[in-house]
């Protein structure tokens, strides 16, 4: 974990297991081993009697055991040393066996601590090294000398191994023990207040611990520990202590370090933990880190068993999110809820059903309050030259929209065929249950449709705070077909949770990541690794409006979609340099969604995750050929809370990502201008256009009334027209380069230019201006619209949506 997180060095120590062979010898047993009682343990027959005759012969009294009663056995003749024969054949049998047995051995009490000499014909390393992760002490050859043996056996009775959780450190990982990490931390909390007052303590959990301990057994958690901390001793050398616990979490005691740098190193632990592929009982798997942290001068009474579990609170939030971003202790986490201060209960929804006359007040009243100070008291008319700057920044807007139309004619084509071979694919639906019931069986029923020349898994995951009949039906639809991997994600409070919970699962090479109201077209698969293939991380599809029918609204939508997709991607990839992924109907390399992840705190996961992708050097590709169709929204008030969660989410981009954008030395120029329209021109444009209204304002109050203001302006009309230009060039172009399906349907387009010229644009401004407003006042909640039933209006039948 860079220089912080460092394992103890571990001792040199001799490879347990000789090389097989060898062949008994006479003679050579003179100086007979110490005396002691065996268990073997095999199945009755001549491998049983043979190994008991060479350890009587060695001067050893023998018991026996057969597996599945060896626990009896050694309660109620506890021997000295265990010696255990394999299922009696060579292969992945025998080996698994073999592995039972060690099990059965090592879950019974005093079978933990005994030694325990496994005996097998399995000649394979890789079977002697599942002998020896699964608890065995030695293993030999069965056709082994018996002085051999016996000097093996005596060497384990002399030198009784200790077990790993009663070392200071595993000699095998140097990593600490549970007990003795708590000493180490303890004396860190017993030090004077200046000498701890840079340190963190991080426990690192495991999403799929729980899975893989279900499939493996327990002491796979101790493996996965192990993984971890190779990790971090991969990342670079250091002072940190780490340690595991019995529930195979990782303990990380970093002293002497601030937060900010301790933060940025298990942020890039985490990066690289999801960033690799893990070799886990013999099987290749991802692993989600859900780090918990907290301050040293912050631990809860100077009590290490208390910081811990204060950090193991810290663990359990991260694991909620999945999005691989430590998580520093708050004190709520120890709650059943969140506190929540009763003055902001009332003062919050105050200020939010206020908001319209708030922005009304920071956006007219405050500049025309200005502008009238100002001339009046100093005699200065900045309400003059702020005029310009209004005038410049709308024609600045249209210009960029025009520049995108134009670009977006030439966009790059996708290439005519992949560079390799198509390879398993997956599909990822994220679906909020109880908002999907009308819809998600005609959806996963259309993603069973597709043609794709490999193997196509679907997982819907999902979330949902109660069972629901559609699960059901699900569940049926599973069964048939097993492509369908059905996920329920517990505990899921978004979108981005249950991709987290997907991406680990897969096993595609390539994701491709939908909502639960899109049917992507037959191809869209084949096509995607059309581009990915050709070296692109991720590929933007267009997403199709089908249910345009069912209202104004959702015609509006269509059209605007058409705008968007068909024209603004494309155009500003090519324009800036960058493609965006737009939340639906993308397409990822797994690799490379398992390092990003989705942050959940973010309302457009997708923007941040496009921000944080381009930032590792990824390659992102538009495709407005690559179709996928949805429901739009059809009444205004699900428009508005979608249209606001899009607005405040891009805010947050902003605020997060534009400085780190601009400061990027990986950046072209001409990409850090597209981050300053995209990031930082689009918060400021629907607060600049507002300032026409109190320059307006103070010009008919310098005048003396607006019957005294001459509005034939050359300059003032030129500019209003070629603004209002931009928008209808847009719609034009968005007509000609939409799917034929609807580049027939050219009503639609016409009253798409009339309402957003004199409705829909401004309707847009002041849902961005609310959403500021929200952002500011802490509002994050997303607000999700049941869907209702309607009728489709493009090829095949749908339910219409109220948005989500």
């Amino acid at each position: 974990m860079h220089t912080e997180l460092r394992r103890a060095p571990a001792p040199r120590t001799t490879p347990a297991c000789p090389p097989t062979g060898g062949s008994p010898t006479d003679g050579s047993a003179t100086e007979g081993p110490a005396q002691g009682h065996v268990l073997a343990v095999g199945a009755p027959g001549p491998r049983r009697e043979r190994l008991t005759r060479t350890l009587e012969s060695t001067g050893y009294a023998v018991t026996h055991a057969v597996p599945g009663d060896i626990g009896r056995s050694v309660r109620q003749t506890p021997p000295d040393a265990i010696v255990a024969l394999d299922g009696g054949h060579g292969g992945l049998g025998g080996v698994d066996q073999a592995v039972a047995v060690v099990e059965e051995i090592r879950t019974a009490p005093q079978g933990q601590v005994l030694p325990l000499v496994m005996v097998t014909a399995d000649r394979e390393p890789a079977g002697v090294a599942r002998l020896l992760r699964s608890g065995a002490d030695d293993c030999l050859p069965e056709a082994a000398d018996p002085v051999e043996l016996s000097a093996r056996i005596a060497a384990k009775l002399h030198r009784v191994p200790v077990p790993v959780d009663r070392l200071a450190l595993d000699p095998r990982t140097g990593l600490y023990s549970a007990p003795h990490f708590h000493d180490e931390l303890d004396r860190e909390l017993r030090r004077p207040g200046p000498g701890r007052r840079q340190g963190v303590l991080a426990v690192v959990g495991v999403a799929e611990a729980d899975a893989l301990e279900e499939r493996f057994g327990a002491r796979v958690r101790r493996e996965v520990a192990e993984r971890l901390a190779g990790v971090s001793e991969r990342l670079g050398d250091g002072s940190g202590r780490l340690g595991w616990d019995d529930k195979g979490r990782l303990l990380v005691l970093m002293p002497g370090v601030d937060e900010e740098t301790a933060r940025r190193a298990l942020q890039d632990f985490a990066n690289a933990v999801a960033g690799t592929r893990f070799v886990v009982a013999d099987e290749n798997v991802r692993l989600t880190p859900a780090v918990g942290w907290l301050p040293l001068a912050d631990a809860d009474g100077r009590r290490a068993d208390r910081a811990v579990g204060q950090a193991a609170d810290a663990v359990a939030e991260a694991l909620r999110h999945r999005d691989l971003r430590p998580v520093r202790y708050e004190p709520w986490m120890r709650a059943a809820t969140a506190p929540r201060r009763r003055a902001r209960k009332v003062v919050r929804p105050l200020l939010l059903a206020l908001s319209p006359l708030l922005a009304l007040l920071i956006g007219v009243g405050v500049p025309f309050a200005l502008y009238e100070q100002t001339y009046t008291v100093l005699g200065w008319d900045i309400a003059s030259g702020v005029y310009w700057v209004v005038v410049a920044g709308l024609v600045l807007s249209a210009s960029l929209i025009l520049l995108e139309c134009l670009f977006s004619l030439d966009a790059p084509t996708r290439p005519a065929t992949p560079a390799q071979p198509y390879p398993p694919a997956s599909a990822v639906i994220a679906a909020y249950l109880p908002n999907e019931a009308a819809t998600i069986v005609d959806t996963v029923e259309s993603f069973l449709r597709l043609d794709y020349p490999n193997d196509l898994e679907i997982v819907l995951a999902y979330n949902t705070p109660h069972g629901l009949p559609v699960e059901d039906t699900l569940r049926e639809i599973a069964d048939r077909d097993r492509r369908l991997v059905l996920l329920p994600v517990s505990g899921s409070t978004s979108k981005a949770q249950n991709i987290n919970a997907a991406v680990t699962r897969v096993r595609g090479e390539f994701v491709g990541i939908f909502d639960a109201d899109h049917h992507p077209a037959p191809d869209a698969f084949r096509h995607a690794w059309d581009w990915l293939s050709h070296g692109y991380d991720v590929v933007q599809g267009h997403c199709v409006i089908r249910n345009g029918d069912s209202s104004w609204v959702a015609r509006q939508v269509a059209a605007e979609f058409e705008a968007i997709y068909a024209v603004s991607h494309p155009g500003r990839t090519r324009l800036y340099g960058f493609g965006i992924f737009g939340g639906s109907n993308g397409f990822w390399r797994t690799d490379m969604l398992a390092r990003i992840r989705m942050h959940g705190s973010m309302l457009t996961e997708d923007i941040d995750s496009t921000l944080r992708a381009l930032q590792e050097g990824a390659r992102i590709a538009t495709d407005r050929t690559l179709i996928s169709r949805e429901l739009a929204p059809t009444r205004l008030k699900p428009l508005w809370n979608q249209r606001s969660r899009w607005a405040q989410g891009w805010l947050q981009v902003s605020l997060r990502h534009l400085g780190q954008a601009l400061r990027h030395p990986n950046f072209t120029f001409r990409q850090k201008a597209g981050f300053i329209a995209l990031l930082g021109w689009r918060e400021i444009q629907p607060w600049l256009s507002l300032q026409i209204l109190p320059i307006l304002l103070h010009s008919v109050v310098r005048a003396g009334g607006a019957d005294r203001i001459d509005w034939a302006t050359p300059a003032c009309l030129l500019a209003f027209a070629f603004t209002l230009s931009a928008g209808l060039v847009q719609t034009a172009f968005a007509g000609r380069l939409a799917l034929p399906e609807l580049r027939r349907r050219r009503g639609w387009f016409w009253r798409h230019a009339l309402i957003s010229t004199v409705f829909y644009t401004h309707f847009k401004n002041i849902v961005a201006r609310q959403s500021h407003l929200k952002e500011l006042l802490g509002d994050r909640r997303w607000r999700v619209t049941p869907r209702v039933a309607a009728t489709a209006v493009t090829p095949g039948t749908a339910k219409a949506v109220d948005g989500r």
